[in-house]
């Protein structure tokens, strides 16, 4: 009877470090995943922030006239698509 008693005491210790374990684990995987959250945004933030600096430099160079066709092109398709954007919210203003 004792046997079965310390065995089932055993089970039990061992069952609480499992549980305490795994509330461990929940816990750190809560850290990790807003620790990841923090990272994703400081890296769109990163990739917004070499965007502005790509579209200063672009500015740069035509104000300079030191650009070649290919970055004329580019630069011409970007400043469309900036002006289709402009007309759909005036025209989205004026409904």
């Amino acid at each position: 009877m004792a046997d079965l008693e310390d065995h089932i005491k055993r089970i039990n210790t061992k069952l609480q470090q499992v549980l305490k374990k795994a509330d461990s684990l929940k816990k750190e995987n809560e850290r990790l995943k807003i620790d990841l959250a923090e990272k994703e945004d400081a890296q769109n933030q990163y990739v917004e922030y070499v965007d502005e600096l790509r579209q200063q430099i672009s500015i740069l160079k035509a104000a300079t006239s030191k650009m070649e066709d290919a970055d004329k092109k580019e630069f011409e398709k970007r400043i469309n698509q900036y002006i289709k954007g402009i007309d759909k919210c005036i025209a989205l203003l004026s409904e």
